[in-house]
């Protein structure tokens, strides 16, 4: 991936620009209209990123093998079995709801259950 000096790095940095406002705004609706979320009261017992690094130091301590994998395709199609909660996006935050989070009803870039849930869908589309 190439940056440029024109690139905005930050949320704030990409405000500045009515170009960059208008891609953030037109990509919420997109998500909004493909019912990929909806805004809840955030359960208890979630993984931190405490827990995790507990978890990296517990493993490099026993020497064992950790997996990453980064797939860069879009998997926006697949629908989620897990309950997956995310923060409201910076700049688009819900006014009178700031303490919820959204419950995603489908998969976004990124998340680890994406994979399996296009293949999922794509396995049951050529089954039918």
């Amino acid at each position: 991936m190439m940056v440029t000096k024109d690139d905005h790095v930050t949320y704030e940095e990409a405000t500045k620009s009515k170009t960059w406002r208008d891609a953030m705004k037109k990509e919420m609706e997109a998500i909004e209209k493909n019912n990929t979320w909806e805004l809840t009261k955030l359960p208890t017992s979630i993984a931190k990123m405490d827990t995790i690094r507990i978890l990296l130091s517990l493993s490099a301590q026993h020497s064992w093998s950790i997996y990453q994998l980064d797939v860069k395709i879009a998997f926006l199609h697949g629908e989620l079995k897990e309950e997956v909660y995310i923060q409201q996006p910076i700049g688009f935050v819900k006014l009178g709801e700031e303490e919820k989070v959204y419950r995603l009803r489908k998969v976004l870039y990124g998340l680890k259950q994406a994979p399996r849930a296009w293949y999922n869908k794509i396995e049951t589309y050529f089954l039918h």
